[in-house]
């Protein structure tokens, strides 16, 4: 009788384990499953996060903010040199360096409407940061037509240079005028914050 409860236990607690253990390795067909899914989304996770890493890196650690943002000016002139580098039959082409330039403006207008210009309010610098913040509008409404007119027609061209035109005097308003005007008012510290919370910012988009 001993023999046969003991028997019995044993195989309560067998079942017990082989229903508890879903995420074992080696507790059948289902833990090893399980397992592989969670290894899949492990490995998901950190591509991910190694992009956005990559990605931040490239322009976010460059310098404090002030040189992060020349870096992704930069950059978008470089994208710009490209477009105009393409002939109305590169169609695919230019769809796919819009979405490149698309991205690179995103990324740059959200860490500078939600960190720079609040940050240029708040030091007494509201009508530059609201100029320069209209002029992201215009920005948005460029990068809108472009997408709504034929990429392969010279129409198209033509508007990439308006609005590289636009771009570059905003451009050139940011890195000559305003804010080496505002970094000079910054602290070390102060400037130090500043570049830690624009780069996190950025690093949302990456």
């Amino acid at each position: 009788m001993a023999g046969n409860s003991d028997t019995k236990q044993r195989g309560r607690s067998s079942g017990s384990n082989s229903s508890n253990s879903a995420f074992s390795f080696g507790g059948g067909s289902a833990g090893v499953l399980a397992g592989a899914a969670l290894a899949g989304a492990a490995i998901g996770i950190a591509a991910n996060v190694g992009r956005k890493l990559f990605v931040q890196f490239s322009t976010g650690a460059t310098g404090d903010w002030c040189d992060a943002l020349k870096a992704e000016h930069q950059l978008t002139r470089t994208i710009f040199d490209k477009i105009e580098a393409t002939d109305d039959s590169q169609g695919m082409m230019r769809g796919h360096l819009l979405t490149k330039l698309k991205y690179a403006l995103t990324k740059h207008a959200n860490e500078e409407e939600n960190v720079i210009y609040p940050a240029l309010r708040e030091a007494n610098m509201a009508h530059d940061a609201d100029a320069l913040n209209g002029e992201h509008g215009y920005v948005k409404t460029y990068l809108y037509e472009l997408e709504t007119i034929a990429n392969t027609s010279p129409e198209w061209l033509a508007r990439v240079r308006d609005f590289r035109t636009m771009i570059q005097e905003h451009m050139r308003m940011e890195e000559e005028e305003v804010f080496p005007a505002f970094q000079k008012a910054l602290t070390e510290t102060q400037n130090a914050r500043l570049t830690s919370m624009m780069n996190k910012e950025g690093f949302k988009m990456a």
